[in-house]
């Protein structure tokens, strides 16, 4: 096939209607931060000039003026990042971290950093262990809340680090427009007091957040207006002081103070254990710069996050066992359970070998081998599924010979959040940005450190629950537990022509790995890749898939053995853009998952 995307026979009139709809919101009506909150949400735009998508209308018009006005796809990345911390804070923050990913269009090179959070130096093997009883603490609600999950934040340091490697902007610059939306608000809406109102009952346990996010003891109201002047009091900090003010100092130490002796209040019943965060564990954060994962898949090279990000290599395996078959050929529940089965494979050897590759062996190389993949390819039968859980391969030792299967495997218990937020850049130069960044839990650890506006993850609940010294994600201090966020980066002949990701916890892999099928294998336009209904199969008796997936293949999948688990909750919230022949960019974002994202383009089609 070539080695440029193909188009459905659909793309014409939805192209027809995608534009009808971008001469009814124009970037002059809605390149505004701040108090006007009138942005429409727009799932698809189609145009030139630069483009960006995220979850949230004002992210996206805050990154949108910024590429309008000579900034390029660093730049307005971190400045939405900025404004994400603002708009949707329970999701992601100057409190947390995350993976950017990078293509430079000076040197054809994708290139990213590594800004996962890590584990204090007096972080225990046992630290989610009661001593008294040798038994794990209950994840809910002992280990969620308070500081002893709460990893040194790493976002700060990203866009530091971002910006000076390929931005045009100075962080103080960057931050402006974030700090004009904490000082003059936003308008609450739906999913925010939602997302308030699941977390009251955490947010009542502590002064400084329910004093934030519960003015007189309630959720804000939808349509109301939300002012965080701490938090632009920070960024303003940040931008006189660079990120050093984050990491030391006086900020730092209210950090510290917060993990240490979380502000609790003097009636609460819920347990919000203390961390062993330090100043000195601050002030030696470092962000790396990792070289990305790789992997070819049918003509496309796709680029993703290498460990302590799990994404990029169980992307990468599970398109490799799936290149072993013609899946463009197949009718879409058989696409579907090869999907399945794929990914089956591909979660047992994350299982097995994930974690932070500074601490443990991670055979990168192996798991994105194709002679690895024929191997495990072997075991996917087109026509029954496996049972399940399937157990892992030996990514160290392999000569693409069928063999018989393995013993059974073990699918452990995987507490990541499915929370985190996602955004992407496109700038007129034709340079990328894929971002994920997160605070964990929707919410975080629940502490907003006082008098500073921001909420502190609780990263460190990634790590396996348990020590075990064979486990590579166990805990360990300095170590950066093992992330699922998978940002993504696809070129054709060393150019550009995707970039795409999403929230979800270990989901995340799923919802990258499906809208990369229904685009390159199943010929469906970027639009209907990022709608369609997906599944999070994850090596476990049952799939998790939404209504939809359930709905459109539920009973053709059981013919192969598969059962179903349907949820009300979305998988994934996907960003991408799509860049076309003559530089055509088509930003799109979720048209209705978490209330819909909100894409947009410098300059749309038919202007």
């Amino acid at each position: 096939m070539s080695r440029r995307f193909t188009r459905s026979s659909a793309f014409t009139s939805a192209l027809a209607m995608v534009l009808a709809g971008a001469v009814s919101a124009s970037p002059a009506d809605a390149a505004t931060a701040g108090s006007e909150q009138d942005s429409p949400r727009v799932p698809t735009s189609i145009g030139y000039g630069g483009a960006v998508s995220s979850l949230d209308p004002v992210v996206s018009d805050v990154g949108l003026k910024v590429l309008r006005q000579g900034g390029n796809a660093t730049d307005a990345a971190v400045a939405m990042a900025a404004a994400i911390g603002v708009t949707d804070p329970y999701s992601a923050g100057i409190g947390g971290g995350g993976f950017f990913v990078h293509y430079d269009a000076a040197t054809g090179q994708v290139e990213t950093i590594d800004g996962r959070e890590t584990a204090p130096a007096a972080m225990e093997h046992d630290a989610f262990v009661d001593p008294a009883t040798g038994e794990p603490y209950p994840f809910y609600p002992d280990l969620v809340t308070g500081g002893v999950s709460v990893g040194v934040p790493g976002t700060p340091a990203t866009w530091e680090r971002a910006l000076e490697r390929w931005g045009t902007t100075s962080l103080s610059q960057a931050l402006r427009p974030a700090t004009t939306v904490a000082e003059e608000g936003f308008v609450v809406d739906q999913l925010f007091h939602d997302q308030t109102v699941v977390n009251q009952g955490r947010f009542e346990a502590l002064t400084s957040t329910s004093e934030l996010f519960l003015p007189g003891g309630e959720a804000p109201e939808v349509g109301s207006v939300f002012r965080n002047p701490d938090l632009a009091a920070t960024y303003r900090t940040l931008a006189r002081g660079g990120v050093e003010a984050f990491y030391e100092g006086e900020l730092a130490q209210d950090v510290v103070d917060a993990v240490q002796a979380p502000p609790v209040t003097d009636d609460t019943e819920l347990p919000v254990p203390v961390g062993s965060m330090t100043a000195e564990d601050l002030a030696s954060y470092e962000v790396v710069d990792r070289d990305p994962t790789a992997v070819s898949y049918r003509g496309y090279d796709i680029f993703g996050m290498a460990p302590p990000a799990s994404g990029g290599t169980t992307v990468g395996e599970a398109l490799n066992i799936l290149e072993q078959f013609d899946l463009g050929s197949l009718e879409d529940p058989a696409a579907m359970h090869h999907y399945i089965e794929a990914s089956a494979l591909a979660y047992a050897d994350r299982a097995a070998y994930l974690g932070d590759g500074d601490f443990v062996d991670v055979p990168v190389a192996g798991l994105l081998d194709d002679t690895f993949a024929k191997e495990r390819a072997c075991l996917l039968n087109p026509e029954v599924a496996a049972a399940k859980p399937v157990a892992a391969g030996d990514a160290r030792s392999y000569d693409g010979v069928c063999a018989e299967p393995a013993a059974e495997g073990i699918n452990p218990e995987d507490t990541e959040s499915t929370s985190t937020t996602n955004l992407t850049a496109v700038d007129r130069w034709g340079n990328v940005v894929e971002y994920t960044l997160t605070i964990e839990q929707i919410g975080g650890s629940g502490i907003v450190v006082p008098g500073r506006g921001f909420l502190l993850n609780n990263e460190l609940t990634d790590f396996s629950i348990e020590y075990d010294a064979e486990d590579p994600n166990r805990i360990e201090a300095g170590k950066r537990p093992r992330s699922s966020m998978s940002p993504t980066i696809v070129l054709a002949d060393g150019r550009p022509v995707l970039a795409l990701g999403s929230p979800g916890g270990s989901q995340i892999i799923n919802t990258v790995t499906q809208m990369l099928i229904n685009r390159i294998d199943l010929g469906m336009t970027i639009e209907e890749a990022i709608a369609a209904p997906r599944a999070a199969p994850q090596n476990s008796v049952r799939t998790t898939a939404e209504q939809a997936f359930v709905d459109s293949y539920g009973t053709a999948l059981t013919g192969y053995g598969h059962t179903l688990r349907p949820t009300a909750n979305a998988i994934g919230a996907a960003t991408a853009i799509e860049i076309g022949p003559g530089g055509l960019l088509t930003a799109v974002a979720e048209p209705t998952r978490l209330g819909g994202g909100s894409a947009r383009v410098v300059w749309p089609a038919g202007h």
